[in-house]
């Protein structure tokens, strides 16, 4: 026996719960969704391995972290992370680490300059924790000591970023 639920539109219908309804009818609701995260690319090299796990000395590291975006159409968007992390023991490498976390997300019915911003501050702080969580895995899995990024504040992170663009646009006049 199949039963119909005045509440569920039929194939093809809308559900009215969806559709807005008063004077602000005539304006789509602003979309943000996350559609899939995944890690778009990584490397691990330990080029002096094993011979650098014998090292005594203190690792020194260095951090590279920058984002990418891509339109891919239909209100989608790709926001990407990438990150450089090189273990040095004096002048040799313990290991060099790249990696890039991606997500695509569906962004609508927002100003230019909301579009913006969620590309720049928000999808990096929804995708930083995935790329946190497969370095960490990735460099222990490697018999190297727990690793862990720091946090980022992507806000800061943002403004920096559209500083320099200004500066080198400024430059290059």
């Amino acid at each position: 026996m199949t039963t119909n639920n005045s509440n569920s539109p039929t194939p093809g219908q809308t559900n009215p719960a969806n559709q807005a309804t008063g004077p602000d009818a005539e304006t789509e609701r602003p979309v943000f969704t996350l559609q899939r995260v995944y890690l778009k690319d990584c490397s691990l090299e330990a080029p002096h391995a094993p011979h650098i796990f014998l090292e005594k000395q203190e690792p020194q590291l260095e951090f590279q972290l920058d984002t990418a975006e891509q339109e891919l159409g239909n209100n989608l968007v790709e926001v990407l992370i990438r990150c450089t992390v090189t273990c040095r023991f004096g002048d040799r490498i313990g290991f060099l680490v790249e990696a890039n976390e991606a997500a695509i997300f569906e962004i609508a019915n927002v100003s230019d300059e909301q579009r913006t911003l969620l590309k720049g501050i928000t999808c990096p702080t929804i995708v930083y924790p995935y790329l946190r969580a497969n370095l960490s895995d990735l460099i222990q899995r490697s018999s190297f000591p727990p690793f862990h990024l720091a946090e980022i504040n992507w806000e800061a992170f943002y403004q920096q970023k559209q500083a320099k663009m200004a500066e080198s646009a400024a430059t290059r006049q």
